[in-house]
Parts: structure tokens; C-alpha cells; sequence
């Protein structure tokens, strides 16, 4: 179901960051399609903040993969947030336990969507994978009444750990939709191999036990595992810092971005490269970051000569992982009440 625009909800929810959110007298419908338009901000939020190093942004794109196309994916993957929303609303009133919640065929669908809405290939598996658990345990919290940041993050970790074997293969599905690109080979259930899904199910492997296999070098799978730690635990407080230091939301954005990046290497460019030139990219992020990032001129030469570094057109070097994850941070933000 289409989730329609609610002109008044700003009305409804507190307009700063860590506000409480009464939810007690808000109906399923409305908690469903705020929830949908705080992730949907938040792709566009991410995919608008510029300059990222190596990355397509408002002002850079790919010669196959534009812009246009991360707003559209956009636009079309927002009503599966609302159903995940509306699941996770039953799972709070007791109507479903949350293995019936299906995050899975969330995943799936969204990414069918994705393709369907934009012809630049893989725009956003990977912020799907991340935001689907977000959607559905967003749903819970607003349901129980007042909203925190720690009573998501806990819902988060309920909703993942209770995935299926059924939420796996849908998952193995939505990677053969999607193809992206740097998957490389791996010797336990291989998304390649065309046998793996039937193993899933035969051996009764559910997905979040597929994500602890990847977790060593996945970041996406990562996050899955440790509920969520580089979202919360840094990239969340930080954003919030250069927010209220910068007052600008593309600043904090990219200078989040950037933070994530110089502490994490990006697991995209370690599988498509290897793990030695994903950790030169960190440090050649962490430098933009010491002098200045977008504040300084010192930071905006270092910068240009970061980007023009990794930006190539096989895109082995751009930092997409990174981008999903600060897309975790930024709907984090937004379902606390920030409005840019």
C-alpha cells in the first residue's frame, strides 16, 4: 500500500534532535507513513550531501548510475518502510511475534521497487538492508508510546534476532535482483551459488545467521550483528555534535561521512580491492577531517585531491558502504524528531 504524504505531521512530532515523541494517541496510520517519510528523508538527505569523495551526489555522478536515480529509489521504496512500520505495529499489540514480521520480504520487495522505479542498476541494497530492520522496529517503539533512541535500538535488536530461514532466501533473492557489484566468492553460502538458498531452508538458517558468517567483512552484515554499533555508537553522537556546531545539515552530513570513513574502511572498496587500500582511503578521510573538512580551505584542498584519487570509473574505490551507513544515522536522527 502507497503511504500518502501527511501535510501536518511536523505538527504532530517535535522538530529537534533526542526529543520524546508521544505516540499513545496517534493512530497505526500515521505512525506507519511517518515512519516511511523519515527514511525516505533520509536517502535523500544522503544522496544530496555534497561533495562525498567517490561517491554520486548532487553535483557527481557516474557515467551509468546518476543522481536522478538515487531519487527516484527513493520515492519507491518508501511505501515497503510503511509496511515494515505497520508490521512492526502489530508485533507491539501482540497480533504477531516478530519471526512472523517478515523483514525479508521487506527487503525483497523494496528492492524489486527499486528496480522498477530507475534504470541506473544497484542504487540502494545496502541502506534497504540496513533501513528494513529500522522500519519495522521503528513501528514498535512508536507504538508502545514515548520514543527513544535506546528503546529503537533495543527493538532493533529484538526484530533481527527473531529473522527466519524464509527471511534469508527472500534476502538471497533481493541480492540476485539487485547485482552488486564486489561480492566476491565466500566458502559458506555463497549468495553466488545457486544452491545456497535451498540449503538456507533445509538447514534451517535464518538470516540473521547469515549475517553473522559476513560480519567479519561486511559492514552491512556487521551492523546486523552488534545491533547496530557503528550507527549508534558513532556515527549517531557524532552527527548530532557537528549539527549543533555547524548548523548546517550538509556539513554534518558529509562531515559524519567522513568520520565513519576514517574510523571504518569501507567494506565495499576491501572486497572489490582488498582490505590494504581500504584502509588508505580511512586515513586519506581521516586527514580531510584534520584539516578542516568542507569548514576550511585546507580541508577543501585536501579534499579535491582525495576525491580525484578514488573516484575512477570502475568505482572500485567509492565508498558505498559508508553511504548506507550514514543513511542509518540520518533516518536515526530524523525518527528523533530532527527536521532540516
Amino acid at each position: 500500500m502507497v503511504c500518502s504524504f501527511l501535510h501536518n505531521i511536523n505538527k504532530t512530532f517535535c522538530s529537534r534532535i533526542d526529543c520524546g515523541l508521544s505516540m499513545s494517541s496517534t493512530s497505526p496510520l500515521k505512525i506507519s507513513e511517518h515512519v516511511s517519510q523519515c527514511l525516505q528523508l533520509a536517502i535523500l538527505l544522503e544522496v544530496s550531501a555534497y561533495p562525498k569523495p567517490g561517491n554520486v551526489h548532487r553535483t557527481a555522478d557516474f557515467k551509468e548510475t546518476r543522481y536522478e536515480h538515487f531519487l527516484a529509489s527513493a520515492v519507491a521504496v518508501a511505501p515497503h518502510f510503511c509496511y515494515g512500520a505497520k508490521r512492526g505495529i502489530l508485533v507491539s499489540a501482540g497480533k504477531i511475534g516478530p519471526d512472523k514480521v517478515g523483514v525479508g520480504k521487506v527487503i525483497k520487495n523494496a528492492v524489486m521497487s527499486m528496480n522498477e522505479w530507475q534504470q541506473g542498476g544497484n542504487t540502494l541494497l545496502g541502506a534497504i538492508m540496513l533501513l528494513s530492520p529500522i522500519s519495522v522496529a521503528a513501528g514498535v517503539t512508536y507504538a508502545e508510546g514515548l520514543f527513544s533512541v535506546t528503546k529503537l535500538r533495543k527493538n532493533m535488536k529484538m526484530i533481527v534476532e527473531s529473522t527466519t530461514p524464509r527471511d534469508a532466501a527472500a534476502v538471497y533473492d533481493a541480492i540476485s535482483i539487485a547485482k552488486p557489484e564486489g561480492l566476491g566468492n565466500v566458502p559458506k553460502l555463497d549468495v553466488t551459488d545457486p544452491t545456497s538458498k535451498q540449503k538456507i531452508l533445509y538447514e534451517k538458517v535464518t538470516l540473521f545467521d547469515v549475517f553473522k558468517i559476513s560480519s567479519g567483512y561486511d559492514s552491512i552484515a556487521s551492523e546486523w550483528v552488534n545491533n547496530y554499533s557503528i550507527t549508534f555508537d558513532l556515527g549517531y553522537p557524532y552527527f548530532s555534535r557537528q549539527l549543533k556546531e555547524t548548523n548546517d545539515i550538509n556539513t554534518a552530513t558529509v562531515h559524519t561521512f567522513l568520520k565513519i570513513l576514517s574510523q571504518i574502511p569501507d567494506t565495499f572498496i576491501a572486497r572489490k580491492v582488498d582490505l590494504a587500500k581500504a584502509r588508505e582511503v580511512s586515513t586519506q578521510a581521516k586527514l580531510v577531517l584534520e584539516r578542516g573538512g568542507l569548514a576550511t580551505p585546507a580541508g577543501m584542498s585536501q579534499f579535491r585531491r582525495f576525491d580525484k584519487e578514488i573516484r575512477d570509473p570502475a568505482h572500485k574505490l567509492s565508498p558505498g558502504t559508508t553511504a548506507d551507513i550514514v543513511t542509518a544515522v540520518l533516518a536515526v536522527s530524523i525518527l528523533s524528531g530532527y527536521r532540516p
